[in-house]
Parts: structure tokens; C-alpha cells; sequence
């Protein structure tokens, strides 16, 4: 059954490309990544990292980039080449500029860049509403907690004490509950006086510190220039989401304080992207890795455009930005 309404399509189909690159064989999911190499010498290959494609595997991935290094490799220099390394990581569902190694030694020397925060990275992402102020560095700690989610519909791993990654601490999972990033404030309102009061820090608490800036706002929309200080997991999500209040457009995980649920979006912008809110749930995450500066040597400015499904949503929102 195609959908009549084109938003809806355009869903559907960057759905089933996403779920596609997850099917093909790797030599054909090489092949893609090698057409979106925007740079490469000696001791580096960057890609534009597409949508919907994680990075490394796990239960239910059959394709990642991690599994295909090898392939490239061979497909970007010559049979007996060795296999292309990680030196950083991406969400499965964030798009742009990935850093891979030709080698351990140069890894290992991206890997140390990226831990003693001398790279710079800069994100942009479509987001709910309007940031206030419209610059400013959000600089609060984040922990993992468990959240349930209360629509069936909504795709939740079950988490049970003993799985890897599950802090010990945690009690037994239900059925619909799975592991989210959320703030951890080092001082909150006392409900009895109104008085701040510091909290007592929590040990799982890691600190985290991201820098933003808008660039445009139409639509009950904004974009915003992320840049993050630190590198926890989730950390711009999150940060946009429960900090500023402007979740990221297509962040169903991080959209609602204590639940999992599909995002509610104001009149307004469904009406500019031609989008019922029954069908908003089907909504991709508006996050791309626009850029990154590699000290090597030289600095290495790297660029990578939005992909095309991002660019479109910047025009049916009328956020005019320049693209380079």
C-alpha cells in the first residue's frame, strides 16, 4: 500500500532505505560508503556517515560500518590493504562527517584527540521550539535511569538485571522498560521553602557540557549549531530536551520527562511538513554531524552537507540557513 500524502512517503522510504543498508551484502554497503568519502590521505579516510546505519553490531544488526572496514579498504586503496579503523562513533540514526584510521597507530592517535577534547566537533539539528537565550552552554551532569514505555506500539528492548551495560544498581526491568540518559542537577528547588538546595551528587553522574547557538527559527522550530565539550552518550539529546526544552525533531527517546511516546509536535510545523500527528512517530532524528576539525599536523577542516531528507525539512520549515 503506497501512501498518497508525499511527507508520509518520503517517511516510509527513508525508512526502508535505512532498514535496506542493514540487509544488503557488505560489499554493497562498502560500496555506498566509499561514494561518501569526502576525504582521505595518508593516515585517514572521512566518510558521510548515512542515516539509519549503526556503527557497530549488536542483537538484530546484520550490517554496520564496523563489519565492512575491511571491504572498504580494499575497495578505496587495493587488495591487500588492511582494514580501515574506528576512531570515534555515531549514533545509528545521526548522519555526517565520520573519522576512520588506515591504520592502529593513527587510531590510536585520533582516539587520544577525540578523549583529551582536542577535536572540535559541530552538530546542527532541526529542534522543537525556540531556544532561550538563543546562545548559551549547557553544563549539566548526566546518568542512565530505566524508563517504561506506555504505548505497546512503541519498540522497547526488555532490560533485565545482568544484561551488559545494565548498572547493577538498577531493580528488575518490566517487560516495556529500557535504559535512558537523563539529567543528574547538582542542586534543585526544595518544595517545602522554595530554597535551592545542593543534591548529593550521584556517582554514576558523568559531567557534561555542550555549547549551542541558533541560526535560524521559523515553524515553532529552530536550528541550532551544537557544539559538545564532552562526549557523553546521548549528550546533545538530552541536553536539548531536558535543559533547554527544544527537543530535537524526530527524538521520540527523548521527547517526554518520565515516558516512552511518539513526539507531539505543534500545529504549526506539521502543517509546514504536510504531516498528520498520528503519522509523527515515523519521523527521523534531525541530527547531523556537520563538522569536524582534526588537529593533525595542519588542522583538518572537515564538512559535511545535511543528507537530502534533512535539507528538505529545512525548506518545507522555511529554516533558511546557508549550507556551506
Amino acid at each position: 500500500q503506497i501512501p498518497k500524502d508525499p511527507a508520509q512517503r518520503q517517511l516510509r522510504e527513508l525508512t526502508a532505505l535505512s532498514q535496506q543498508l542493514q540487509r544488503v551484502h557488505p560489499n554493497v554497503l562498502a560500496k555506498i560508503l566509499k561514494q561518501g568519502t569526502v576525504y582521505q590521505n595518508e593516515e585517514i579516510v572521512v566518510i558521510n556517515k548515512p542515516y539509519g546505519v549503526p556503527v557497530h553490531g549488536g542483537p538484530g544488526v546484520k550490517n554496520c560500518i564496523a563489519d565492512v572496514l575491511p571491504v572498504l579498504a580494499k575497495m578505496l586503496e587495493s587488495m591487500r590493504a588492511e582494514p580501515l579503523h574506528l576512531c570515534h562513533r555515531l549514533d545509528k540514526e545521526t548522519t555526517g562527517v565520520m573519522v576512520l584510521a588506515r591504520s592502529k597507530e593513527a587510531a590510536e592517535k585520533i582516539r587520544l584527540l577525540f578523549k583529551t577534547r582536542q577535536v572540535e566537533k559541530i552538530y546542527w539539528a532541526i529542534v522543537l521550539g525556540d531556544p532561550d537565550p538563543a546562545e548559551g552552554v549547557v553544563e549539566i551532569p548526566i546518568v542512565e535511569k530505566q524508563v517504561q514505555s506506555h504505548q505497546s506500539h512503541y519498540k522497547v528492548s526488555p532490560i533485565h538485571p545482568g544484561t551488559p551495560g545494565t548498572p547493577s544498581c538498577l531493580p528488575p526491568a518490566h517487560p516495556l522498560t529500557t535504559l535512558q540518559m537523563t539529567l543528574a542537577p547538582n542542586y534543585r528547588l526544595s518544595p517545602e521553602d522554595g530554597k535551592v538546595v545542593k543534591i548529593r551528587k550521584n556517582r554514576s553522574a558523568e559531567s557534561a557540557v555542550t555549547r549551542y547557538r541558533r541560526l535560524a527559527g521559523a515553524s515553532a522550530c529552530s536550528l541550532l549549531e551544537l557544539q559538545p565539550i564532552t562526549g557523553v552518550k546521548h549528550q546533545i539529546r538530552v541536553h536539548l530536551a531536558y535543559g533547554l526544552g527544544c527537543p530535537i525533531l524526530g527524538d521520540h527517546k527523548y521527547s517526554h520527562w518520565s515516558k516512552l511516546a511518539p513526539q507531539k509536535l505543534p500545529e504549526l510545523t506539521l502543517r509546514r511538513l504536510k504531516l498528520q500527528q498520528s503519522k509523527a512517530r515515523h519521523l527521523p532524528l534531525y541530527l547531523h554531524a556537520h563538522r569536524l576539525c582534526l588537529p593533525l599536523g595542519q588542522p583538518i577542516d572537515l564538512v559535511c552537507k545535511p543528507p537530502p531528507f534533512f535539507q528538505k525539512a529545512l525548506r518545507k520549515l522555511e529554516l533558511d540557513t546557508d549550507m556551506d
